[in-house]
């Protein structure tokens, strides 16, 4: 079922559709007075592709200046143990209160999102990529 509105439009854009206007060979000569977008766009790609280069080169020697590594190891582990000591004290405390949740359900949850959604989501996003 279509609407009114929707019926008129239809009808109207049709009837504009079967319009010409004449021009007198103006959007010929505007095409043809366009720049060329092949040159443009391939310039841009490449200062694009160098700036990132720039910017990567720059982040990389500034990591090896500060010795970065060090500073993610401590990172990763510090938060890893935090996620381990987090999910410890909930299944040891978790049974004793009076709320009625499986603690095995609560931690595959946490692992369905840790996990099987950023998964998910990198999977998508580089099949259209």
């Amino acid at each position: 079922m279509e609407d009114k509105n929707d019926i008129l439009l239809k009808q109207f854009f049709e009837e504009a559709a079967k319009q010409t206007i004449e021009d007198n060979g103006f959007t010929e000569r505007v095409m043809m007075n366009l720049p060329e977008t092949d040159m443009a766009e391939s310039r841009v790609r490449r200062l694009s592709h160098l700036w990132t280069l720039f910017c990567l080169v720059i982040g990389l020697v500034v990591f090896w200046l500060t010795s970065g590594w060090p500073i993610i190891e401590g990172a990763i582990s510090g938060g890893k143990q935090m996620l381990i000591n987090a999910i410890e004290v909930f299944l040891i405390t978790a049974p004793t209160t009076e709320i009625s949740i499986n603690p095995w359900v609560v931690v595959l949850l946490l692992g369905f999102v840790l996990v099987f959604l950023p998964y998910q989501t990198i999977r998508k996003l580089s099949a259209t990529l």
